[in-house]
């Protein structure tokens, strides 16, 4: 299966495998809020905006869609 897309794509034969290393945090932490206006303080001391929907985030902030500053460089 492997070779055919090398088939289909012959400009990637010879190309360096690519590894996503995934990035595990140090501490994964539950916190419950008995108020809505707790939830609310809450935002407010992290400097963060959460929906009903979050399920997680970093702190400090972090994007989870990984848009770290990325630098290309033309190796010829």
């Amino acid at each position: 299966m492997m070779n055919d897309l090398f088939d289909q794509y012959p400009e990637w034969v010879g190309m360096p495998e690519f590894v996503q290393e995934k990035k595990e945090p140090f501490k994964e932490l539950i916190v419950r809020f008995e108020t809505e206006a707790d939830y609310k303080n809450f935002q407010q001391l992290l400097g963060q905006s959460l929906t009903i929907k979050t399920k997680s985030i970093w702190y400090p902030f972090r994007s989870h869609w990984g848009l770290e500053k990325k630098v290309y460089k033309d190796v010829a």
